[in-house]
Order: C-alpha cells, then structure tokens, then sequence
C-alpha cells in the first residue's frame, strides 16, 4: 500500500507532519469559493440544465457509471443530455474537442472516449469547462448538460450536484489535501442535492449505487466472451481505487492469480502487460480496454459494470428537472 494511502485512510502518525500544507490548502480554496460566491470572480451559468457529477476524495469513487447511468435514464425520459468533461490526460489537437468514435483515445482521454462509446450522446472536452458547455450547446441540440467531474469547478454554474463516495473508504481520515484525501471538507456532503454512497450502506440521507458487473466482452473485437473461470487468470487495473475493481472480479467468482496496479489513466503498453500475463488470460477494466485495443491478444477481456442506484433516486431527479424548467418559464 502506497504511504498516501497508510496515511489518508489510515492512522499513519505521519499525517501531522503535513497540517501545514492542508492549512494552506483550505484557506487557499476557501478564498477562492468566496470570491465565485461573491461574484468578484465571475461564473457562468449554462443555458440548459447543468447536472455536475463530482466528489470531494482524490482518486475514483463511480462517477464514471452514475454519468452513464445518467445519460441512458435521462434519454429514457425524453431528454437529450450531452457530456462535457476537463478530458484529463488528453492531447487533443485543439480545444475544445468534440470526442466522437473515431476519435484516437490518445486525442480524447480514456475516461471520455469510454463514456461516448457507451452512451452515444454528444461529448466535449476542454480544460475550461465553460468553453466545452458553450462549444457543446453551439454544435449539439441538447437540454441538459451532465459534466463528468468539475465539481470545485466553480466558474461554471450548477444546478445539481451529486457527490459520490466511496462507500467503503468513504472520506478517509476526513482531513484536507495533502493531510488527507479532501478537496472539500466533510460540510460539502450537506450542500449537494443528491450524497450518493457507491458500495451500498449509506448512511442517512444518502443514496445507494452498486456496481453490477455485466458479461464480459473482448478487449480485441468488443464481442461478447464467456470467459472459462477455471482457467488461469490475471487482472490489471489503471483507475483510482484498483482494489473495487479487484473485489468486483472476486464477487463474480472470478479467480484472479495476481493482478497488477497502474496510476489512473496509465497508458499501457503491450509489452508491459505481456510480460506480466506471461500468456494467461488477462482481465481489465472497461476504461482501461478502451487504451487497450490496438495491440490486445485474443484472450484479454474487459468487465462492464453498470450502476444500480435506489428506486427512489430518478423519481426525484426528475422532478427536480422539471422544477427548474418550470422556472425558467420553458
């Protein structure tokens, strides 16, 4: 376990040595909140509905699925959502950048390339985020905005927020960057319109997600595969919390023989994983096949996971929706 980890969802006596940097840190983002608040630092507000799905942890927690979650109930309803996200790790030759299929992963980052294969709505990505909504609105005909993270990014008006948690580390040891793994003190939960706790067990007034796993399909051709369990497996991972994706494979009976951790967003290379597979089947995450599967063998495979939240959340989302368009007098 890396000391980050001993230290923010540990006890590590070591976190002390770094309060000064995390009394830097919330006065430096306090300052910055109450300027946005204060209107010294201007903020745009979106023409259409803009729903921002963040969380307040450093590392993954499920934004990803709830956005697609999102985009298929939305679209269900008769809404035409459309995706903006910062594209982190991208090198688009341009911003901002329309991701689209025939867009190289390189171009577009992993996590947006994925989102758009899985839901087919219109995607944006730019470092700004108001320059990927007005892009997005000025190209796409869309009545809601969803952006995939961004939720300290106060330049850009909201009219819902959801914050996911971890719900087995949920917020570590509750301190602040670099002391802990914060970017937003535990106060933030109460301002957000819907606290949703992936992992089941929330507490109260929290809405729970789990994480089904759906068939597994082929890194190589995308097809559907029904992978032998018995034979020899191994399992890789470049995403915030590996370890989910490791307990979700053990859950479906999936016996992994080792696996191998990446940063988020890693770009994998076929050596790196062939010298690891050693030949054996090789078991990854969806956003990591996405990177994947120029050079992938035949015996590499992805698991979808697909999010599963309370009966009760969509019932409120859109009833929420349709209180702001009643507002706004559309």
């Amino acid at each position: 376990m890396k000391i980050e980890e001993d230290i923010w969802y540990g006890n590590h006596w070591s976190k002390w040595l770094l309060a000064p940097l995390s009394i830097t840190f919330a006065a430096i983002t306090g300052c910055r909140r109450a300027l946005f608040k204060s209107g010294i630092k201007a903020s745009i507000k979106p023409s259409v509905p803009t729903i921002v799905v963040g969380n307040i942890t450093v590392g993954g927690t499920g934004k990803t699925p709830l956005v697609v979650y999102l985009c298929e109930q939305l679209t269900a309803a008769g809404y035409k959502p459309g995706i903006i996200s910062r594209g982190y790790g991208s090198k688009a030759p341009q911003y901002p950048y329309i991701v689209n299929s025939d867009s190289p992963v390189a171009h577009s980052g992993d996590e947006p390339f994925m989102l758009q294969q899985r839901t087919r709505c219109p995607l944006v990505i730019s470092p700004v985020r108001t320059d990927a909504a007005a892009h997005l609105l000025a190209h796409f005909d869309v009545d809601i905005i969803i952006t995939d993270d961004g939720l300290q990014h106060y330049a850009m008006q909201r009219d819902i927020e959801l914050i996911v948690i971890d719900g087995k580390r949920r917020l570590g040891n509750g301190h602040l960057l670099p002391m802990g793994p914060l970017r937003e003190g535990p106060w933030r939960l109460d301002t957000a319109d819907f606290v949703i706790c992936n992992g089941g067990n929330g507490l109260a007034g929290e809405l729970n997600m789990l994480l089904v796993a759906a068939p597994l399909r082929n890194v190589a051709n995308n097809a559907v595969a029904v992978a032998d369990k018995s034979i020899s497996m191994v399992a890789i991972a470049g995403i915030g919390n590996p370890q989910r994706f490791y307990t979700t494979l053990a859950q479906h009976d999936y016996v992994i023989d080792e696996h191998l951790s990446f940063p988020d967003h890693h770009a994998f290379t076929a050596a790196e994983i062939e010298q690891f597979a050693a030949g054996r089947t090789v078991i990854m995450t969806e956003k990591d096949a996405v990177k994947c599967q120029s050079f992938a063998q035949d015996n590499w495979y992805y698991l979808p996971v697909n999010a599963s939240l309370d009966s009760d959340f969509l019932p409120q989302l859109l009833l929420k929706l349709k209180e702001l368009t009643h507002d706004s007098g559309s």
